[in-house]
């Protein structure tokens, strides 16, 4: 059973596979057809009987097709979260908060310091950086898969209505997001455009390109980084970010305690991420906590963990 299509989740080679049509999807465009010897897929709120065991799938707000998965059996309810958030995205279906004995919980950003913000609010100060700079480039390093989606549907929700040009290993998942019905206005390939021409634009590209050599086709760019990880001003620095946004697909410190409070559940295990912190919060409002340490998770998103120092930079 599969939360959702990043790679740190979504592992090909396994004998069966469930998860939600889009996440079988994606592992689809990533891995080739025949990722796994055979997949099943599983809607939102649709309960499956294995044994002695229900399963259901219920809305994680991560990214399309991310889900939480809840497994019951006699009257015990334990629900795995994947990766979640329970801030608005208009491109994928929101996180549901599901009752539960058990919840197995990510901390990607367990520490109190990280407090994401309003993403809108961040897109704002893009838009006011390309008003700024009209002869400049603004190059915006996303997550291919969820991220730079959810930034294009925001630059449409704040009146951008300019093209928005794509890094080629952006093309096929957006074109996916596109099918599936998701609005993300009149989209080009940056490929070929004449340097002169890209000045006042936006492009989304992988963090990775955005300190490449792949950026001398673009004029005097200005770098931004859409990133939960650009609250720490250190990290912003260390990538020569010019424009850091505050902008995450994981719940930040507040929304991991009020959906650990709104499950109800008793007992909770942290993993992917910061658990420490977590586990002693959840021990000071009497809940049975503990951190659940998985093999293979942090190879994708935001996983990466800063130091104490960082974090308080």
């Amino acid at each position: 059973m599969i939360t959702h299509g990043h790679s740190d989740h979504a592992r090909p080679g396994h004998g069966a596979v469930l998860a939600t049509q889009e996440t079988l999807d994606m592992m689809r465009l990533r891995y080739g057809e025949n990722f796994a010897g055979q997949t099943q897929a599983i809607a939102y709120g649709e309960e499956l009987q294995l044994g002695d065991v229900t399963v259901k799938f219920h809305p994680a707000g991560h990214v399309l097709g991310s889900a939480q998965i809840a497994v019951t059996c006699k009257d015990t309810c334990i629900v795995a979260s994947g990766d979640y958030k329970d801030a608005s995205d208009p491109t994928c279906t929101p996180f549901e908060v599901v009752p539960c004995d058990v919840f197995i919980t990510e901390a990607t950003f367990g520490l109190p310091v990280f407090r994401h913000g309003n993403a809108a609010d961040e897109v704002k100060k893009l838009l006011a950086s390309v008003a700024l700079f009209p002869e400049r480039a603004h190059l915006v390093g996303a997550y291919s898969l969820g991220k730079a989606q959810r930034v294009m549907a925001l630059l449409r929700e704040a009146g951008y209505d300019a093209p928005i040009y794509l890094h080629g290993a952006m093309e096929e998942i957006t074109r996916y997001y596109q099918s599936r019905g998701v609005e993300l206005g009149e989209l080009r390939d940056v490929k070929g455009m004449k340097k002169a021409d890209l000045a006042g634009t936006i492009t989304l590209a992988p963090p990775s390109a955005t300190s490449d050599i792949w950026t001398r086709r673009f004029p005097d760019p200005v770098t931004a980084f859409a990133s939960g990880w650009m609250r720490v001003r250190a990290r912003a620095r260390q990538r020569g970010i010019e424009l850091p946004l505050v902008i995450s697909d994981h719940a930040d410190w507040n929304g991991l305690t009020a959906t650990i409070e709104a499950t109800g559940a008793g007992e909770i295990w942290v993993t992917h991420g910061q658990e420490d912190a977590l586990v002693h919060w959840c021990k000071t409002k009497g809940l049975a906590a503990r951190p659940l340490d998985l093999v293979g998770y942090g190879d994708e998103d935001e996983h990466e963990a800063p130091s104490a120092k960082e974090a308080e930079a």
